[in-house]
Parts: C-alpha cells; structure tokens; sequence
C-alpha cells in the first residue's frame, strides 16, 4: 500500500519526540569528559560506539532508514544530498588528477555514484553527470589541469550546486524550501566574499563564484569585496535582506558568532515552517533538518570536552537546536 503523508506526518511528530531538548543538551554540557558523553549518548539510546564519530554514524543511519520507511517520496530529500555529490565531485577529480586515493573521503547519501564520477573524470565523460552539474565538472576539470588552481575549481563547482538549490526550491511549491534555499545561497554568497575580500581574491574570481539570488546586490559586494574586508563589512551592514545588517553585527563580533547566526537563522526557519505545518514534505524536512542541527551541537560539545574549553564557552557555541 502507497504511503500517505498523513501517515507520515503522524509519524514525524510522534519520532520527534526523541530529538534532544535543551535539558538535554544541559546534561551533556554537564560531562567532564568526553567518555562521559559517549556514555550519555549510549544510556539515551542516541547511538552505540566506543567514539563520537560512530555513535553519529550509526544514528544518522538509523535515521535515512527511517525516513525511508515513512517518506511517500524519498526523492524530496535530493536537494540535500547534492552537497555530497559536489563533495565527491571535488574528491574524484582531485584524487584522479595527483593520483591519490580517495575512496575513504567519499560521502553518502548522494545522487551520484562514485563509480559514474570516476568514469566522467577519468574520460573526461562528464555529459553522463546531471545537467545541472555537468558543465560545472567539465570547466573544473580544465582549470586543475591547465592551472592548478583548487580553490577556483571548487568556486565552480560550489556556484553550480547553488544554482541548483534555488531552482529545487522554485520548483517545489514549497514556501519553505523557496525560503530556506535563497537564505543558504544568500549567506554562500556573503562568506565567499569575505574570504575574498580577506585574501585580495580578483574579480574575475567573484564573478565565477558568486551566485544569483534575489535580493543578493551583486554589484555592491564585488566593489567593496575588491576594496578590502571593512569595505565589504560596511556594504553588508547597510542591507537588511535576510537580516543581513544583524549578521554582520555578529561578524564584528566574530566569525564563530557570524555562522552561529546564519545556522539559528535557518533552524529557526525550520521550526517555524515544519512544526506548523500539518501537510505535504515540510515535516519530514524539518524532522530531518532536525537531526542534522543536533548532530551538529553534539559535535561542538564533544570538540569542546576535547579542548578542555569551560562550560560557558561550550555553551556559546551551540546553535539553536529542533527539539
């Protein structure tokens, strides 16, 4: 029998439920150590392992088998998995052109197998790729080759899957997805250029980086981003799109608190999109999206444990979580 999204979305809330909540995370930041954590973790029934990493591992499994299971069309999460594509995209063509392995640096989930990248790279065969990346591929290809230069190559390829984003969410009837797209692209775009404008990046470099998104002032950015990184913090400061002026604040703060505001600014998006909503995809994104920012907070603890950092700085870093 076809599953419904009534069915699904009944599920959705009910699964929630497990999601870590802020006591929670106060019980982890309450660890003296990471052991202690990897305990925590195990006794919640979050995941098994002796490490962080595959306590994560097996509970991110766990959870694209669920989704699996109650999604009527897994094919809404693509968009997702296409920054595992560019990943291995990246991976391939860098391991085959210097000769290196690189099967260990391979992601999953993804739309692309490694097997069809290692066919499009090794013969140049990128046409057998997506076409919304295949152009991209080939034009990365050729300035590896012919320049050596990676962080072009990557640019490329970065600006072809945030075309690809903008276009998932226009044509997904979703408001969310729409939404949550421009803001991801929008923000790409802020942090290129004020790598940029930090290293004396060229235009020419902006130009084949930066990627069109509503409300995004092209013009604006690559002048100032050319002038230096106050220049570009000025020009940014001044728009209010995407609460870009409060980001920046952030950023004056410093970069840590920058990212920590672009990531609470799309969890908050989520839950006030997902938890409302009692039709269509919107609550197994968020479900998922969900696990991926507590995935994230548990990561900054256990960096944390690590480091030895105090609670409170431990405490700073964390972003906004579903649950």
């Amino acid at each position: 029998m076809a599953l419904s999204y009534e069915y699904s979305i009944g599920s959705v809330r009910a699964k929630e439920k497990s999601l870590f909540s802020s006591v929670d995370f106060e019980h982890m930041l309450g660890c003296k150590n990471e052991i202690e954590l990897i305990r925590y973790l195990n006794d919640k029934g979050y995941g098994s392992g002796n490490n962080i990493d595959d306590i994560i591992s097996e509970h991110t499994a766990e959870m694209w088998k669920y989704l699996r299971s109650v999604a009527p069309d897994f094919d809404i999460f693509n968009p997702f998995f296409y920054q595992n594509d560019i990943h291995n995209l990246k991976v391939v063509l860098k391991g085959i052109m210097s000769g290196r392995d690189f099967k260990s640096l391979l992601l999953n989930p993804c739309t692309i197998s490694a097997d069809d990248l290692k066919t499009a790279v090794e013969n140049r065969r990128f046409s057998i790729l997506p076409d919304w990346l295949s152009g991209a591929a080939d034009r990365a290809y050729e300035i590896i080759a012919h320049t050596g230069d990676a962080r072009l190559c990557d640019a490329v390829i970065d600006r072809a899957v945030m075309k690809k984003l903008l276009e998932c969410g226009e044509k997904s009837g979703s408001d969310f997805l729409k939404k949550y797209f421009r803001t991801t692209v929008f923000y790409s775009n802020v942090k290129i250029a004020i790598r940029s404008a930090r290293t004396g990046t060229n235009m020419d470099y902006l130009i084949q980086a930066l990627c069109d998104v509503p409300e995004f002032r092209m013009s604006d950015v690559t002048k100032s981003a050319l002038k230096g990184t106050e220049a570009l913090i000025d020009t940014l400061s001044r728009f209010s799109e995407y609460d870009c002026n409060k980001a920046m604040e952030e950023y004056k703060k410093s970069p840590s608190a920058f990212e920590k505001f672009v990531d609470n600014r799309l969890v908050s998006m989520t839950k006030t999109s997902c938890k409302r909503t009692s039709s269509g995809a919107e609550p197994l994104m968020g479900y998922y999206l969900g696990c991926e920012a507590e995935k994230k907070a548990i990561h900054i603890i256990a960096s944390g444990l690590r480091t030895k950092s105090d609670t409170e700085t431990i405490r700073e870093r964390l972003r906004e979580v579903y649950g």
